[in-house]
């Protein structure tokens, strides 16, 4: 697979692979064996950039992540990430947000073991904390790449300002929020300032949580475990209405003789090119379909099609819960 570049320098592959959901997030979690046979496909197909954080699980998906990649650590790029009220000793999520200088010293320690590793490619900050000032963060992160601990920062999931203040104490590489032709609020104001900087974008979800490659249906029913099962743009009566984004992707797959999923990500990837995707999966063919979107050309007509249609169809319904919205920065 051909390379992109982040901020500062940081190559990796076109396409990433996010971890989380072979842990936690989308039912039953993966068995150890079957998790790191599926992190290693990755590896043979080209994929270099791995994505997982402390609070999935809390540290259960770290270990898988470091058990599959320790034999390859150095050909590949371990993004993880630090910033929810994990306890360091349990492992319990206390709730709420915990971006203190020390608490982040203290789970970066965590990190490098479970991850079988002596320094982390890319360190994000998962929720901005607004009781931590940015720059105390950006601070903190800065000693310890100038310990060699790590040798990325990066945000997820934060507004404009928060991004100018961090940059200007320690330069940021990536930004990772959702993105996807079903949520394009970061083309607004967040990818404008990232060109600005040179900062690279990271988007999660670029498949709608699994629903633009149109397996999900009105009918589909989640499992209790499942945190769809809470989210408002996930219930029957937004599913149909969001079933629009689906059959515009289907009629331009169907030209490109690929699938719905893999026009979702072509399109990403053609929107600038310092952006990497980061789709996840817990199978090895869908694993493969999503490769195969690094392959996929559309053309300037097909993406003026893509933006014609997309214009004319408004998603329903929130993204998040509440709950998890008040913990986004804007």
């Amino acid at each position: 697979m051909e390379t992109r570049t982040l901020g500062q320098g940081l190559a990796v592959s076109t396409l990433g692979y996010g971890c989380m959901g072979l842990s936690i997030g989308y039912g039953q979690r993966t068995e150890t064996a079957e998790a790191v046979r599926v992190i290693r496909h990755a590896v043979d197909r080209g994929v270099t950039f791995f994505d997982t954080a402390e609070v999935y699980g809390p540290f259960v998906n770290e270990r898988v992540v470091g058990e599959a990649l320790a034999p390859v650590r150095n050909d590949v790029v371990i993004a993880t990430k630090f910033g929810f009220d994990v306890d360091p000793e349990t492992g319990e999520n206390r709730g709420g947000l915990n971006s203190r200088p020390g608490h982040i010293r203290t789970a970066v320690e965590g990190m490098l073991r479970r991850l079988r590793t002596d320094r982390i490619d890319l360190l994000y900050q998962h929720r901005v904390d607004p009781d931590v000032p940015i720059e105390d963060v950006a601070g903190t992160v800065k000693e310890l790449i100038e310990a060699g601990k790590v040798l990325h920062f990066g945000l997820s999931e934060a507004g404009v300002d928060t991004i100018r203040r961090a940059h200007a104490v320690q330069p940021v590489t990536a930004l990772q929020s959702e993105y996807s032709l079903w949520w394009r609020e970061p083309e607004i104001e967040i990818v404008p300032v990232l060109e600005e900087l040179g900062i690279g974008f990271v988007p999660f979800s670029p498949l709608g949580r699994g629903f633009l490659t149109g397996a999900i249906d009105p009918d589909t029913e989640f499992a209790e475990d499942d945190f769809r099962a809470s989210v408002p743009r996930f219930n029957k009566e937004n599913r149909e209405a969001n079933r629009a984004f689906v059959a515009l992707l289907q009629r331009i797959a169907a030209e490109k003789v690929a699938t719905p999923a893999q026009v979702a990500l072509a399109w990403l990837l053609a929107q600038r090119p310092w952006i990497v995707p980061i789709p996840g999966t817990t199978k090895t063919h869908r694993l493969d379909e999503n490769v195969a979107a690094a392959d996929l050309a559309l053309t300037a007509d097909d993406l003026r099609r893509i933006e014609a249609g997309a214009s004319q169809i408004k998603a329903a319904g929130a993204r998040y819960s509440e709950d998890s919205q008040r913990m986004i920065d804007r």
